[in-house]
């Protein structure tokens, strides 16, 4: 799984400039927001967070979390864990279209990838397939975090949910943060986790996994990701 190739370096989060009003909007998203903003404003506070302070989410799959994480100072700190209502298939990558899987790596969603008018309520793209998923030739699209709770290889929230997950998220890029990331794990990559589970064929990619993991339980905000040689690498 981690032959060599030709060295290829890319850069998943080069992203460019933009202003508030190209993050789009909905009257749905602007009513989802009128009526979380208050409540998260007050639980943000009690934590000695800020409502639209850039966020990180991170998504694990055995467990069915998903986990927002808000920046204070040069960290990030858990805001709130959210109940993932469904998702599709196993533990593991995903590989193709139909394949029904949830994806597992390291994502990024720019103004453009959110869907204030999804049909699944509220949504944001989570950019599959990045850069490792193509040098691997992993085919799909519009994978998505949205409502409704269904999926066919999404992960899917309830609409409460991803209304106050959406709002978080638009906040934090009107006011200023240009992405945030989202990293997807099977299940918490710890060391006896991933060695209780030494013989399935993905561990070699979810010791990869492991690297970014570790990363940002050591530093308390996400790395930097790049793709070299077909293998995730990470820093600052």
């Amino acid at each position: 799984m981690r032959a060599a190739t030709a060295t290829i370096v890319v850069v998943l989060f080069a992203l460019g400039e933009f202003v508030a009003a190209d993050v789009p909007s909905s009257s749905r998203s602007r009513e989802a927001a009128s009526r979380v903003t208050p409540a998260l404003t007050e639980s943000l506070s009690a934590k000695g967070l800020h409502f639209g302070s850039p966020i990180f989410i991170r998504i694990i799959k055995e467990s069915k979390e998903l986990e927002v994480w808000v920046q204070a100072g040069a960290r990030f700190k858990r805001f709130k864990t959210y109940d993932i209502c469904t998702y599709s298939v196993d533990l593991g990558p995903k590989l193709r279209t139909g394949d029904r899987q949830g994806p597992e790596g390291f994502y990024f969603v720019t103004p453009e990838r959110m869907n204030p008018s999804s049909q699944f309520h509220l949504s944001f793209n989570l950019g599959y397939p990045n850069a490792y998923d193509r040098a691997y030739n992993r085919t799909g699209s519009l994978l998505m975090v949205h409502g409704n709770c269904v999926s066919i290889g999404c992960y899917a929230m309830t609409d409460a949910g991803i209304e106050e997950i959406y709002t978080l998220a638009d906040a934090a890029l009107r006011n200023g943060q240009s992405f945030f990331r989202v990293h997807i794990f099977p299940f918490h990559l710890t060391t006896d986790n991933l060695e209780s589970r030494c013989n399935s064929k993905w561990a070699d990619f979810w010791s990869n996994l492991k690297e970014g993991y570790d990363w940002f339980e050591q530093h308390d905000r996400p790395p930097n990701v790049e793709v070299n040689d077909r293998l995730y690498v990470f820093g600052e």
